[in-house]
């Protein structure tokens, strides 16, 4: 492991590979096991470290023997790191692509279990106004009401809006229903002369613009 240290003083966090990372991070004086070897082991039942991320605590913990301790310690640099990420994303002040949007939000879904729905409020520069969550739901659904969208959207004087939601446990292909609700938001907006820019769904597997593929 000196190696690892050495590498970690000399070149930095970003020079190391994942399971050099784990290994550091699972480093402990009680167990006489090689930590990269237990590393790698990790990253292959997870497949990769987000997936190590998503595990709940109690499987974790029972995963390669790491025990309570470490499993916490993986947990908390998770959340640690995904706290990091939104806290940089709220600097976000314009708004010019749906890859803003989805860097913009996806450290707040990707560790969730349930399906969110959240509303950006724009200027007619595309300026953020707020991001706002408007429901929260089970594993499958979330139920949106589109008149609290377009109140919030008149109480800031806002312009235009963007919608997002997660599939935690899909891909990111639009259902019925979420068609549906893009079009009953987008006409309520239009009675107000509030323009609905996109609605993007935000999945493990990637992400879906309704404005990129011509359905708004």
């Amino acid at each position: 492991m000196k190696n690892l240290h050495d590498k970690l003083m000399s070149r930095g966090a970003v020079s190391l590979t994942d399971a050099e990372l784990l290994a550091l991070l699972i480093e402990s004086s009680d167990d006489s096991r090689d930590p990269l070897a237990t590393a790698e082991k990790l990253l292959a039942l997870g497949g990769s470290l987000a997936g190590i991320a998503r595990t709940d605590l109690g499987r974790l913990r029972m995963a390669e023997g790491l025990g309570l301790r470490r499993a916490e310690r993986l947990i908390l640099s998770a959340e640690f790191g995904r706290r990091v990420a939104a806290s940089t994303e709220q600097d976000v002040e314009c708004i010019s692509t749906d890859a803003d949007v989805v860097r913009l939000m996806r450290p707040i879904f990707d560790p969730m279990r349930h399906e969110e729905c959240w509303v950006l409020y724009l200027t007619s520069s595309n300026r953020l106004l707020e991001r706002r969550r408007v429901s929260q739901g089970g594993v499958q659904a979330t139920v949106v009401d589109h008149r609290l969208i377009v109140k919030r959207a008149l109480e800031l004087l806002s312009t235009q809006i963007i919608m997002i939601h997660n599939h935690p446990s899909g891909a990111a292909e639009p259902s019925a229903d979420d068609k549906t609700l893009t079009e009953k938001v987008r006409d309520a907006a239009a009675l107000f002369d509030i323009r609905l820019l996109d609605h993007i769904i935000i999945s493990r597997e990637g992400e879906f613009s309704f404005r990129r593929m011509s359905l708004l």
